[in-house]
């Protein structure tokens, strides 16, 4: 349930940190009133981390009337659910924490919503390259895999919490900064989450979806080697890279738990390992709130 928050006359802004004495921090509605429209926006989670997936929910008065969410010069695709409209706004390890103006239009209204990012620590990690992990990728997989993180396709696959797609252990979380060779990576960050699966145990799909790329080692894919790549819907999408076996067909449509490849050690790999990326509206997020069901 959502707790509403009736705003004073001309005012239409709210933070989550004037919120925060208020005892509400499962999620925040904000709801501005006038005479002749309502506007409410729910934000979730309300004191979003760097590499969380921020849920901007609003209903408008005119359901037929779709909203505009805007974060700085980035305009987000916003999809119907019910009876309201939600955006996804990802956020990485390479952003700044702090205050973010989140701004919704509708029913002939703006609101500018504060939300604060809070900073996040990420280990940090040494790693030694050479040989076949210190391959550089081919233009093609490059471009194949650069053109599959940018869909947004209208129709919603998943539904619900994500499920484990892989059950081995996790060897390197969501986030990490790491030094290659002894140079810190400036502009890089673990995209995804690692399972140190061992060759040949099942990769499942964690959720509903489309498959929309398949890419071999043998093709060119000398970083990524086999890679699966899932549509969920909506700008969300998941890769599987260094697979061993691939189990399905580009076009596929996909089940949770439904066993799609096999771990393996294919690309720019030093053992066998699944590899699982998730992204949203292009940017790796981290996937541990999807599987834990606080994506709403």
């Amino acid at each position: 349930m959502f707790n509403k928050f009736p705003l004073i006359a001309n005012q239409d802004r709210v933070s989550l940190r004037q919120l925060a004495g208020t005892g509400v921090i499962t999620t925040f509605l904000l709801s501005v009133a006038t005479a002749v429209t309502a506007l409410e926006v729910e934000i979730s989670p309300p004191t979003p981390e760097l590499g969380d997936t921020i849920s901007v929910i609003v209903k408008t008065d005119d359901p037929n009337s779709e909203p505009t969410v805007t974060v700085g010069q980035s305009t987000y695709p916003v999809f119907r659910e019910g009876d309201k409209y939600r955006a996804l706004l990802p956020t990485s390890p390479l952003d700044k924490p702090g205050k973010v103006t989140v701004r919704v239009q509708g029913d002939n209204r703006t609101s500018n919503i504060g939300v604060w990012v809070k900073n996040r620590n990420f280990p940090t990690q040494r790693i030694w390259l050479s040989g076949k992990a210190a391959s550089s990728a081919t233009q093609l997989e490059l471009d194949k895999v650069a053109e599959f993180k940018k869909l947004v396709t209208p129709e919603r696959y998943w539904n619900g919490s994500f499920v484990r797609p892989n059950a081995a252990r996790v060897s390197t979380i969501f986030g990490v900064r790491r030094y290659y060779n002894g140079v810190f990576a400036d502009d890089y960050y673990h995209k995804g989450v690692d399972y140190a699966g061992s060759s040949g145990s099942p990769v499942v799909a964690p959720a509903a979806g489309k498959v929309r790329l398949i890419g071999r080692e043998a093709e060119g894919f000398r970083v990524h080697g086999n890679i699966i790549g899932i549509d969920h819907g909506q700008g969300v999408v998941s890769v599987f890279m260094h697979l061993r076996d691939i189990n399905v067909q580009e076009g596929d449509l996909v089940k949770p738990g439904q066993k799609i490849g096999t771990v393996g050690s294919t690309g720019a790999s030093t053992g066998p390992h699944l590899h699982w990326g998730l992204y949203v509206n292009g940017v790796a997020v981290d996937p541990a709130p999807w599987r834990f069901g606080e994506i709403p």
